[in-house]
């Protein structure tokens, strides 16, 4: 559910009524314009809409009790769902714009709908509008504050305060939530998002036992080329996202990374805007500077106030010695076919324990494959000779010797050509691999369970993973060429 436009009018008897605050929602207003086509029909100037809303509430001009477009007995008014008759630039129907009056205030918002407006659909079914009254029952709460009666004064302090409010809770025209009820006059920011309420039309509410989830995930890259000549390169790109699952309002939380003793500081570690204090040390290592030893070694403290939502907490890169699965890869044409060999060793200091792991050996720009008479050490060999590719289901584990090989002869036959990849050519190719280690990062970084703070009363379980994948892991052919980059990896 996302916002066109949001209006705060003042009415009160004895003043000029006038648009106190109003917001338009760039990105919003262009997804109504493709979804409407030739029906679109534009939000017009704050004064057109205040005049066209005071009419259709019947607290326009005192002298004409009557209005045709509003009174007619063939008019079926829905309020709050109102109909606003624009006659510039482009005349149409505004529909539907929700409207609450209470107080000094009249506040009015235009919710994007995604459906079809003709025929009109029931109100009860379009949930945008049930979102919509939602929010603007909440933003009238938190201006009148909890006070008996309005006061004037607090409700100015808490209109200055509604751009920074909107962006806390509608960001870009879309909700997350409604401002802390009755929040004090005084306060310079709104109240951060974690210590909020779960809003009405949050679906999938949780209930039960309160948890607060943890993941650490991090995803190693690896350019190896087997040749003396060539450098190989890898680095490591670690993220730490969260859930909080908490009934009502959500509790304060410390989150504490930490790393063996002998492990290299994190670097370039960059934050979620939720985190309310950090020590600056942490955020100074960086990739790209030569690492002194001197760098932030941990344990690096996280406190925030969480989003309603899964989030990531942080980011970071670390610099491991050596990348988890060594590879040799030999390519060699021989009259008309190719011979094979891949090696691939596990590193002592990695968990021999996968979820997946996988080689894939490509043949690119070569007519189909033909006879294939490959044998692997360990695991199973599949053939698709309709995608040129040999896929290598190593499994689980590596054997005791942490070590398996691949090798045999291919041939090509026939004109019709495989698929293609302009980097290889002749006997340029590679080896990609692509697995998975649970419980195991390479930075050694972790979070233990009794490290997360919870400053709630609820005791929430606290639930801690991790786990190591692959991305763009390649081993390329050491008999052929192969791209090189004499630069740092970037993930």
């Amino acid at each position: 559910m996302s916002l066109r436009a949001l209006w705060i009018i003042s009415h009160e008897k004895g003043e000029n009524v006038s648009v106190r605050f109003s917001r338009r929602f760039p990105t919003v207003e262009y997804r109504a314009k493709c979804l409407a086509g030739s029906s679109y029909v534009a939000v017009p100037e704050d004064s057109v809409v205040l005049q066209l809303l005071l009419i259709e509430l019947g607290l326009g001009d005192s002298d004409k009790p009557y209005v045709g477009q509003r009174d007619d007995c063939l008019h079926h008014q829905r309020t709050p769902a109102l109909e606003l008759h624009v006659e510039m630039p482009v005349r149409g129907v505004l529909w539907p714009v929700l409207a609450i009056s209470q107080g000094p205030l009249i506040l009015a918002c235009l919710p994007l709908l995604e459906a079809p407006t003709e025929p009109r659909p029931p109100l009860a079914s379009l949930l945008s509008v049930s979102q919509g009254l939602t929010m603007l029952v909440g933003l009238q709460t938190f201006l009148y504050g909890s006070g008996s009666k309005p006061d004037s004064e607090g409700i100015a302090s808490r209109l200055a305060m509604m751009p920074s409010v909107l962006l806390q809770v509608c960001p870009l025209g879309t909700p997350l939530d409604i401002p802390q009820l009755g929040a004090p006059a005084t306060s310079a920011v709104p109240t951060p998002v974690g210590s909020q309420k779960q809003p009405a039309w949050k679906t999938g509410l949780h209930r039960g036992r309160a948890v607060v989830n943890v993941a650490v995930t991090e995803m190693v890259r690896s350019m190896q080329y087997g040749n003396q000549s060539r450098q190989d390169l890898w680095d490591v790109y670690g993220t730490v996202t969260c859930k909080c699952e908490v009934e009502g309002v959500l509790p304060n939380v410390t989150v504490t990374l930490t790393l063996p003793a002998n492990g290299s500081p994190l670097q370039d570690i960059l934050v979620h805007p939720c985190v309310t204090s950090l020590d600056s040390s942490i955020l100074t290592a960086s990739s790209v500077d030569i690492c002194d030893g001197s760098a932030f070694s941990g344990p690096y403290k996280f406190p925030f106030s969480p989003p309603l939502e899964p989030f990531r907490l942080c980011s970071y890169t670390s610099q491991v010695p050596v990348p988890p699965i060594l590879g040799s890869y030999q390519l060699k044409k021989e009259e008309n076919q190719l011979r094979v060999a891949v090696t691939l060793k596990l590193h002592e200091s990695v968990k021999n324990g996968f979820e997946y792991c996988e080689a894939h050996v490509p043949f690119f720009n070569r007519s189909q494959m033909g006879s294939v008479d490959v044998k692997v050490s360990s695991g199973q060999l599949e053939v698709s000779k309709e995608k040129n590719l040999l896929v290598w289901v190593i499994g689980q584990k590596f054997p005791k010797s942490r070590e398996v090989s691949m090798g045999g002869s291919i041939s090509f036959t026939g004109q019709i050509p495989g698929p293609t990849q302009p980097l290889c050519t002749e006997l340029t190719a590679y080896v990609k691999l692509y697995f998975k280690v649970p419980d195991l990062t390479l930075s050694g970084c972790c979070v233990d369970q009794h490290s997360v703070q919870v400053y709630s009363s609820a005791k929430p379980r606290i639930v801690t993973s991790r786990e190591l994948q692959s991305k763009d892991y390649f081993i390329w052919n050491s008999t052929g060429t192969a791209p090189v980059s004499s630069g740092h990896m970037m993930l």
